[in-house]
């Protein structure tokens, strides 16, 4: 790695250093500002995927108030349209600037490196840990130092020390998840043209719609990538001569209308206590447990009729879309993907088409599937994903490298923010919620508050239990467990972060609104009787 041939002048221009100018990084430069931290963004702009994985056609899938910092209200925040890419870029714009968060980034600066030389032996776990407390996360020393490659110079690597570090460079972009082919039977052989969603989104409009229009595109993939790629590919065909794209399909999942966010059927399931009410969740108590397993067929009774409602409102059935598994499962792992509202109408007319196959690879003219079928096409876009996990330990020296990720395949993170066995460094923005950008923005609010030891973490193997429970939660849940999330438990892990920050876990001003009122940012917003 070239960060080993340089000479190791060392910066120590603070105590915090911040990986990543996305909503996590900005949510967390914002909150830890009394100790003006240095946030190193690989690019030229802060926004993450908002900026550098999106499409033309690309928006929100929330409505604002859902998708809000909770002091930086949107503009209309009441309205029911769901923002584009560039509008939510330029909400993240407006919040940095207000809060003058941007003098802290320094842009253009990709971090290559990061060693612990928080003790003698760098490959041996802290002995604070050993002894099973976490320890402060300002110990008055540094703990990690940072190399840092700048665009302008290349061939320079700088290095920074630091008493804490916080990881926010998410589990999206930088690295493709791309899929493995037999033998012979890989993208080589194919004559058209493959590119990964995350190629695509670095074209121009004009150099988009040029690779698209009159071509016959297969999209593998059927989330938001894939929904949104399907979109601009029917809109560069529109008109008589225009092309078909093929959906290729592998996993399929719940999908919904964006009107639907608004109505009955979402709101049964929504981010309200009384939702919540009916999921089990870490630390309930022996009657609650009870009370979670009598209310069991009432949680698969709702999850039934939401299904219903889909298939009765959509034409899923019509073109093979309704998944086998319950509805329940994909809301516990946060794959629903909000549906634009034309999406069926070009389905409708022959521009959209889909195709379910586990297993599919190339040949010369085309893909083929495991039913010895074969489809023709010019184009073939990978909306595949990405190895975000990959991506972090890449940076991650050992043995932290080995403990990022845990038997189970997740990321074991107290509070979704500290991992217990590695010390002197949180992670932002690797759990997920029915809204990442609050769930973001709490934990930087505790994270803050942690590092001014306003109070104190539990020991390690408290820690560890908790995260625990929280797993095994997730496991009888849902099949997809993996991904990380906690919409059907965020209120109580929310309540958790304030009770320890101090705060009132109840943040509405009366029952009913708690009962029923869907939480959002804004309920979290500070207050004078919270401490």
């Amino acid at each position: 790695m070239a960060a080993d041939n340089q000479t190791r002048l060392i910066h120590s221009v603070s105590k915090v250093g911040i990986i990543g100018a996305g909503i996590s990084g900005i949510a967390a430069a914002k909150q830890l500002s009394g100790h003006s931290p240095v946030v190193f963004e690989a690019t030229d702009s802060i926004g993450g995927v908002w900026k550098h994985c999106s499409y033309n056609c690309t928006k929100l899938q929330t409505p604002r108030c859902d998708f809000e910092f909770s002091d930086y209200p949107w503009a209309e925040r009441d309205s029911s349209s769901f923002p584009s890419h560039v509008e939510v870029l330029d909400y993240l714009y407006g919040y940095a600037t207000h809060f003058d968060v941007l003098k802290y980034v320094k842009f253009e600066s990709r971090v290559v490196e990061i060693r612990y030389v928080g003790n003698d032996q760098a490959t041996q776990l802290p002995v604070s840990l050993k002894s099973g407390q976490y320890g402060s996360l300002l110990t008055g020393h540094p703990v990690w130092e940072v190399a840092v490659q700048t665009s302008g110079d290349p061939n320079t690597i700088q290095w920074y020390a630091f008493e804490f570090i916080v990881i926010c460079i998410g589990k999206y972009g930088d690295i493709p998840r791309m899929p493995s082919f037999p033998r012979n039977k890989g993208q080589e052989v194919f004559q058209g043209k493959v590119l990964h969603s995350m190629d695509y989104s670095k074209l121009d409009n004009e150099a988009a719609r040029e690779l698209l229009k009159g071509k016959k595109v297969a999209i593998i993939g059927f989330k938001k990538s894939g929904i949104d790629l399907a979109m601009e590919c029917a809109e560069a065909n529109q008109g008589p001569d225009g092309q078909a794209c093929t959906m290729v399909i592998r996993n399929l999942h719940w999908t919904v209308p964006s009107y639907w966010i608004w109505g009955l059927p979402f709101f049964l399931f929504y981010s309200t206590r009384s939702s919540q009410f009916l999921h089990e969740r870490p630390n309930q108590s022996l009657f609650r447990a009870l009370l979670c397993l009598l209310s069991s067929p009432m949680r698969m009774a709702i999850s039934k009729f939401i299904e219903s409602y889909l298939v009765w409102k959509l034409p899923l059935v019509k073109y093979g879309l309704k998944p086998d598994h319950p509805f329940v499962e994909d809301y516990a792992s946060c794959q629903m993907a909000i549906l634009p509202e034309s999406f069926f109408a070009e389905a409708d007319k022959g521009k959209i088409l889909f195709k379910r196959s586990p297993k599919w690879w190339f040949w010369n003219g085309g893909i083929e599937f495991e039913d010895n079928t074969k489809l023709e096409v010019d184009v073939v876009l990978l909306a595949t994903g990405y190895e975000g996990k990959k991506k972090l330990q890449s940076v991650l020296p050992e043995p932290f490298r080995s403990l990022v990720v845990d038997s189970s395949g997740t990321m074991p993170l107290y509070r979704g923010t500290i991992h217990p066995l590695i010390p002197n460094m949180a992670f932002v923005g690797f759990i997920e919620s029915v809204s990442n950008l609050h769930t973001a923005e709490l934990r930087s609010k505790w994270l803050a508050r942690l590092v001014d030891n306003e109070f104190k973490l539990p020991t390690v193997q408290e820690m560890l239990d908790q995260i625990s429970r929280e797993m095994e939660v997730m496991k009888k849940t849902t099949r997809f467990y993996k991904r990380h999330c906690i919409s059907t438990f965020s209120i109580n892990h929310s309540d958790e972060i304030c009770e320890e920050m101090g705060w009132k876990s109840w943040r509405k001003d009366n029952w009913f609104s708690e009962a029923f009122s869907p939480y959002n940012s804004r309920d979290y917003c500070e207050e004078e009787n919270d401490n």
